[in-house]
């Protein structure tokens, strides 16, 4: 089995000094690696390709048989760390609360914290419609949403097409 502990020290190690963050690391019982890694900046494919060779060095193929796979968090994940919310202030959000209510809007805030922090507090300005007293027609207004990731079953970026 592939000692989790060694995998994440060593993908730690490889990304030191750079603009790079973990989003998450699994090991099936398959021996099936995922790393996910993001960046403010973006990742390339070199860099991955960096990462594995890393990864590869320390864990020997011909002891321990395993798959790699080393990328980016896509533009349809999940947010899964405080990193992605901060890549993200600015862009259009879809919100899945616990509750059940779905909510689009813009990603305006994000709490203090570490890059890789899984609990984040959030704020998501969205549109309503709001009637005026005396109006004939409804107006939108910006409403301020202060969210936190634990009550929220996803976050993700909100494709428009």
């Amino acid at each position: 089995m592939i000692d989790k502990e060694l995998l994440s020290n060593t993908v730690a190690d490889a990304i030191a000094g750079t603009d790079l963050y973990v989003v998450g690391i699994s090991v099936s019982p398959n021996n099936e690696i995922t790393v996910e890694i993001d960046s403010p900046t973006g990742v390339d494919i070199d860099t991955c390709a960096d990462i594995t060779r890393k990864i590869e060095a320390v864990f020997d193929r011909d002891v321990e048989d395993y798959q790699l796979e080393v990328g980016s968090a896509g533009i349809t994940s999940d947010f899964k760390v405080r990193g992605q919310y901060e890549k993200n202030l600015g862009n259009d959000v879809e919100v899945l609360t616990r509750d059940g209510k779905k909510l689009h809007g813009v990603l305006t805030k994000v709490g203090d914290g570490s890059v890789t922090d899984t609990d984040v507090d959030f704020t998501v300005e969205i549109p309503v419609k709001v009637k005026e007293p005396g109006a004939k027609r409804p107006v939108i207004k910006q409403e301020a949403a202060n969210l936190s990731s634990a009550d929220c079953k996803y976050v993700r970026y909100d494709l428009k097409f």
